[in-house]
Order: structure tokens, then sequence, then C-alpha cells
């Protein structure tokens, strides 16, 4: 047995923001961490960290709207947008609703300036730089280096304040004592005591637990980079087994349109709204461009997933070319598939060419004369087509013809355990568990559809709270 202050179980940027808080605190505090060093990091290792802010200080102009909105059936956002400014809310029937805390969004929204801040000052720096999205919604900053750069300068603050990690090292269970959690037990049998926080990702990397709340559609799953395939889901479990509420929709994940050719960490195709998506049966099944990419490319890579095998065809003709700087919306390492006519294009596609050729001339036919803007939703859309096609839509008409294969990727999941706005874990009637906290990917934020740019941001914000909140209670 190992004595601490603190435990922190994951060492992605939830973790690692947990780590140096609680050390700054003066803590002790040991990370359990399943990767090796050099793969350690999670999903954070990998991604390039999108922020949704429009300053270093600011959070977004539609940063509340669009967390506490889109939520089928739930009051209007507007509502629970106004509770942000009206505490007396916070018990009426909000609290117990199926939408995110208002309360938590506030701080989220209030702390990330700051968090922010607080990272720069461990070497990090925040730039507004290019995204692979050619529209967009909202504004972004990023830290210069991606998330590979939060990673490496928050682990090496960590080790300079003395924090302990324990690599290749799985939290297994919780060691509860008196109703309170006092540690963990590790994968290699070793009890590590302190007060725990857990921040060990979702559980995208679990077969079983994606055919548990996903069905035979999690088969056509997988994460979108190697960081994904460490999140198990323990955490998870371990929080229910302790009597943990949860949140978030454990029917959906975060969808990433991906090339399943690729090995490459999300190998992203976000060029589809210039072109058409055709299934294995060579139809079309949704509107490629309801809007900027951003904002949309989600809940179209969720339709990508319903078809046949789970798989999409991006097509475009010769005319792709004059979209401005259209290479930096594909992401894959591999080459499109090409041929000089429709019928060879299908063919290399493997989906039937005489479908596939209706579909074409179809589309084409509704496409109707009018000023293409490739940078900005043009309402350039078709008439009668349906499913129809909102911005962009010119005809596929012109070879050579090239496609790139679809499939949703899993980012991250979306259903977790259920916080409070100071990340302590809170149990069925909404009681803090005693010694336990979590933050990041593990915690249930969204529903019907992912707020991008955010994800990190939570991480790093609830994972700042969650050490400050685990340290203060020594």
């Amino acid at each position: 047995m190992t004595a601490h202050d603190v435990v922190v179980a994951g060492a992605g940027i939830a973790g690692l923001a947990a780590a140096v808080a609680a050390a700054e605190a003066g803590a002790r505090v040991v990370v359990a961490e399943r990767a090796p060093r050099s793969d350690s990091g999670g999903n954070t290792r990998h991604t390039e960290a999108f922020l949704r802010m429009k300053s270093l200080d600011e959070v977004s102009d539609d940063f509340e709207e669009r967390l506490l909105g889109d939520f089928m059936g739930h009051p209007d956002p507007g509502l629970l947008v106004e509770s942000l400014r009206d505490p007396a809310t916070w018990s009426a029937p909000l609290r117990s609703m199926s939408v995110a805390d208002p309360r938590a969004v506030a701080t989220l929204a209030e702390r990330a300036g700051p968090t922010l801040r607080w990272i720069a000052s461990h070497g990090v720096r925040f730039e507004r730089l290019a995204t692979p999205f050619l529209t967009t919604s909202t504004t972004r900053l990023m830290p210069v280096g991606g998330g590979l750069a939060l990673v490496e300068a928050l682990t090496a603050a960590a080790e300079r304040l003395g924090v302990r990690f324990a690599y290749e090292t799985t939290a297994r269970s919780l060691i509860i004592e008196d109703g309170a959690v006092t540690g963990v037990v590790t994968s290699r049998g070793a009890e590590l005591r302190g007060r725990v926080v857990l921040a060990c990702g979702g559980y995208e990397g679990n077969p079983e637990l994606m055919a548990r709340y996903h069905g035979r559609g999690g088969r056509h799953t997988r994460p979108v980079a190697r960081g994904g395939h460490y999140n198990k889901g323990d955490g998870l479990l371990m929080g229910l087994a302790a009597g943990a509420a949860t949140a978030g929709d454990f029917a959906l994940f975060h969808a990433e349109p991906v090339d399943p050719r690729s090995g490459a960490a999300e190998a992203a195709i976000f060029s589809f709204p210039y072109g058409i998506l055709v299934n294995r049966e060579g139809r079309r099944f949704t509107d490629e461009a309801p809007g900027p990419v951003d904002a949309w490319y989600e809940r179209v890579a969720r339709r990508v997933h319903d078809q046949t095998d789970g798989i999409g065809f991006a097509v475009f003709d010769a005319g792709s070319a004059e979209v401005p700087n259209l290479s930096a919306a594909v992401r894959t390492d591999q080459p499109p598939v090409t041929a000089p006519t429709l019928d060879a294009l299908a063919a290399a596609l493997d989906i039937p060419a005489d479908a596939f050729a209706e579909t074409v001339a179809a589309y084409n036919a509704a496409c109707r004369d009018g000023e293409f803007r490739p940078l900005e939703p043009d309402g350039l859309a078709t008439a009668g087509l349906v499913p129809p096609k909102s911005n962009w839509a010119r005809p596929i008409a012109t070879g050579p013809f090239h496609a790139y294969p679809i499939i949703a990727s899993n980012v991250f999941t979306f259903g977790g355990l259920k916080t409070g706005d100071r990340a302590e874990v809170l149990d069925g009637d909404g009681v803090p568990i005693t010694g336990l906290y979590a933050a990041g990917e593990l915690t249930g934020l969204y529903y019907t559809n992912y707020t991008g740019s955010t994800s990190v941001l939570r991480g790093a914000v609830f994972g700042r709270i969650a050490g400050t909140e685990a340290a203060g209670s020594r």
C-alpha cells in the first residue's frame, strides 16, 4: 500500500491538469496510466486540440447556447441559457432533466480563459491556426503543437512538482471504506491510497461496452486515433460500481468522417460537402451540405454510420479543383479512388453501376444555376430532390472522377459519470461520493450533438478543478 493525497487515473489533458493542480496545492500525487510513457496522453496526444474560444480569455459568442441546445424534445435552449444567470432555477425541474447541467456549463465558460492562461504559464502557446474546416460556424484557438504539446508541457510540469507516474498501470477498482473512496487497486495488484480523480477516458476502446451501448452498429466503429484504444471504460465501470449516476447520451458517440483505409490519426474527409455521398447501393442518403462543415460533419457522419456496412463514398468530379485549398480538408494518407468514367468509378468502388448512374443523373438534373461560393454557405441548392443538397450543389459531370470511402470513427463516447460543477462524482440522488472526482471524456456532457472544439477545453477546466478540490480535501 502506497499513501498519497491524490490518486489520478489517466494522463490525458484531464488527468494531467488534475495532477499539476493538486501538486501546486501541496498534495502528494500519483498518476496511474495504462499506456507506456512513449504513448501516454490518450486521445489528447493525437488531437489538434481545437478550442472554442474567440481569444485566450473569451469563449465563443455561442458557447452556452450550443452546449445547452439541441436536446430533442427538451426545453428551448434559451430557457436553459437564462438559467445560468438565475441560480434559483437550478433547483427547478431543469435539475432532473437529461441535459447538460447549467452550473457545469457556466463553470466551463467562466473558467476556460483562466485555465488556458494557467496552461500557458507552463510553456504552451495558443494561436489561431489554420483548421481543416473550409467553412466554419465559430471561432477557434489551438495550442501550437496540438494536443501533444499539452501532454508534454503538463507532464514536465507535474514531474517538476514531484508527481509520481506509474506507467503501464491501470486503475482497476476503487477502494471504498465507510462510504468514502480512499484509493484504487491497480492492474499490478498494488493499492494506491488517496482521494481519487478518474480521468481515464471513455469506452471506445472496449468492444464489449461498445456492443452493450451501441448494439450491432458498434462493430462498424473504431477509435479515431491510437490513444482511443487505451480507453476501455474502466473509470465508468468503477464509478457505476460505487453508485455513481450517469450523464450524457449513451446511445451516441462523437463521430468523425474518416477514410477506413488509413491508419493515420484523424484521417478525416471534410471535403464531402463539395461532392455527393452514396452508399453501398449507389444511392444518396443525406443532405451533404446543410451548413458550415464544422457544425454539420458529425451529423452527416452519423448518417453514414447508418448505411449498409457503416460506409459511404464521397464522390467528386474534376470541378472540385476549383475549391480553394481543398486538399486541407482531406486528412487521409491514402489516395482517392479515381476513374475516367462514372461506370468505371462504380466498378472500382464495388457499387451497382446502374443505380449509381441513376443517382448522379437525378442529382445533376436537380442542380440549379447560381453563384458558387465555396468558402461560405452559398444557398446553391438542388430543386425537388430528396434528400436535398442545400449548398454547393453543382453537377457531377466532368471526368476524371474520384471518391473517398468514409466511415464514422469514434472520437469519444458521450455517456459517462455525472459530476457537479466542482468535478465531484454524484450518486443517483445528486449527492457527491466522498473522495471521488472525475473529469474529461469519462464524464457525461453531450447529448444529441457534439459542440465542436469543447472536449479538450472541458478536460482541462474540470481536470484542474478536480485536482484542486481533491487536494483541498486533505
